[in-house]
């Protein structure tokens, strides 16, 4: 979960940021001044900062500097309602990576962030290059499975589950849930008797025992879950 450090003495702004930034999945950590900043950063790992200019004792500029001369690279959004070019230039040029101005809008607050996320690489649109789970490597950008060295011809629908089931890695997906998916990924109708042809098949080009099977689970009464370990290797 990407981990925001929100720096703000305004207790209003500070409660509906932070509860909207967690309705949007973020974790949120606040700090009221520059002090319990500094303070929360030495003791815990953060994805990016909020950070506004005017603080109780001192500027939020002073602290972006500090950081940047310690050679931190933690992203720093600048959140404060100076919004003329000259403030906007110097918060940039002291290492800032996007300013927005108060009163803050939702929408865009969290578009920037995943922006400046997305430029930092700590979120990426693009899957990884390679992943591995159990003996099995899955090539995302050139459509490609192997296991144990050898490539796996897969069916379009067949590759699409199996992805489907290493995205939800360890959660249990209903049948119907895979139904839906499968559905809106393919845009062909899916029935619970196709889908077990589809199911039985993966297996019988993953599994070593179809009796035991190691990769895909049932679960009776709920579904099916994907049980090995998914590792991203690049």
């Amino acid at each position: 979960m990407i981990k925001i450090l929100l720096v703000e003495d305004d207790m209003a702004i500070t409660v509906g940021v932070e509860y909207a930034l967690k309705k949007e999945g973020f974790s949120v950590s606040s700090a009221k001044n520059i002090k319990e900043a500094k303070e929360k950063l030495n003791n815990e790992a953060f994805n990016l900062m909020l950070l506004d200019v005017l603080l109780p004792d001192g500027s939020g500029y002073d602290l972006c500097k500090e950081l940047r001369t310690s050679d931190s690279n933690l992203p720093i959004i600048f959140m404060t309602a100076c919004d003329e070019e000259v403030n906007v230039v110097l918060g940039l040029d002291l290492g800032g990576d996007d300013y927005i101005t108060k009163p803050v809008r939702i929408k865009e607050l969290v578009s920037r962030i995943n922006a400046v996320l997305r430029r930092n690489k700590v979120i990426s649109n693009e899957p990884p290059r390679r992943m591995q789970t159990g003996n099995i490597v899955i090539e995302p950008l050139k459509f490609k499975i192997f296991k144990d060295g050898k490539e796996i011809n897969l069916t379009s629908m067949e590759y699409k589950l199996i992805l489907l089931f290493i995205e939800n890695k360890g959660n249990v997906l209903s049948r119907s849930t895979i139904i839906e998916k499968l559905w809106d990924i393919d845009g062909n109708f899916v029935d619970e008797n196709t889908l077990n042809v589809y199911i039985k098949r993966l297996r019988e080009k993953i599994e070593e025992n179809l009796k035991e099977p190691e990769y895909i689970q049932t679960v009776r009464g709920l579904g099916y879950r994907w049980n090995k370990e998914v590792i991203k290797l690049e």
